[in-house]
């Protein structure tokens, strides 16, 4: 379990994490979710130890990460798939890993198969695409078999096979009854993906909740209808109460009103409906309402 505990990150006068209170808890997959310049990466490196926190404490199992001193064993993490020594092959890069953390090398030979490089443990690692070096870090992660793992934008360069295998991969660690977080600006992988999210904006907590949860009242359900006669039928919703907006494909998408509601609605003023469908929001669609004035950089700067 990772604990945060008012945690807080000054660099001079800006704020990248700002009084963090939370827990992540075992059993889950938890989204770490947040526009540009949240704060994401900083907090990760806050609970690994690799910033000191201005104020607060970041724990793991009740301990700061810093004083363990076999912290594969405790803590899996893949912040950057890129940084490892080009020349040296996965075999080796494991292997040292291994040796500093005092973990049998047989599980080196272990994680290859788990993560598919067996066939490739030889190659120097400059060679490999992101895609495989996606996959090494993973297997870094997981060589300690550690109860807690962090992973910071693990689906960028797998191709649809890989992006599978790390969603299954994720699913079955919690299923084991490990902490896993997950941070990613994917957000089509994270609604299948995570069961629960934690996002923050400018440091800031926003939300630390059920996936439901979290798109429930972050967004309003939809209805989409299609009519032979859009003009009547818009006219008639919004003198419901209804907001409707035409789409470029002819349909209008309707909020306010249940499709039950629209559907009367339109059979008591005599316009037929060609489709009538109830669409929920997609996380994206969430996320971007709930952090609309917590986003750091903005494109065309409109703030």
């Amino acid at each position: 379990m990772i604990e945060l505990r008012d945690l807080t990150k000054r660099y001079g006068r800006t704020t990248a994490v700002d009084r963090l209170t939370l827990p992540v808890r075992p059993g889950h997959v938890t989204g770490f979710l947040g526009p540009n310049g949240a704060g994401k990466s900083t907090t990760l490196r806050l609970i690994l130890g690799l910033h000191r926190p201005t104020s607060g404490t970041a724990v793991v199992d009740g301990r700061p990460f810093a004083e363990r001193p076999r912290g594969l064993r405790h803590v899996g993490a893949l912040l950057d798939a890129g940084d490892v020594h080009g020349g040296r092959s996965a075999q080796a890069h494991l292997t040292s890993l291994a040796c500093s953390n005092a973990i049998p090398r047989s599980r080196v030979d272990e994680v290859l198969r788990d993560v598919g490089l067996a066939g490739v443990a030889g190659r120097p690692i400059g060679d490999f695409s992101l895609g495989m070096k996606q996959r090494l870090g993973i297997a870094a992660a997981l060589l300690g078999d550690p109860p807690v793992l962090l992973f910071d934008e693990p689906f960028n360069g797998l191709d649809p096979e890989g992006v599978r295998w790390v969603r299954g991969l994720f699913h079955r660690l919690a299923g084991e009854g490990r902490t896993v977080l997950v941070s990613s600006h994917l957000m089509s992988e994270m609604e299948q993906t995570a069961d629960h999210l934690v996002v923050i904006g400018r440091g800031e907590l926003i939300a630390d909740e059920s996936l439901a949860a979290f798109a429930a009242r972050s967004t309003r359900p939809q209805v989409v209808v299609r009519t032979p006669d859009p003009p009547a039928l818009t006219a008639a919703l919004r003198a419901a109460g209804g907001d409707v907006q035409a789409e470029t494909d002819g349909s209008l998408t309707v909020a306010g009103l249940t499709a039950a509601e629209l559907g009367d609605l339109a059979f008591a003023r005599g316009v037929p409906l060609h489709e009538l469908a109830t669409r929920t929001p997609s996380l994206e669609e969430a996320f971007m309402a709930l952090t609309a004035h917590r986003v750091e950089y903005l494109s065309g700067d409109r703030r």
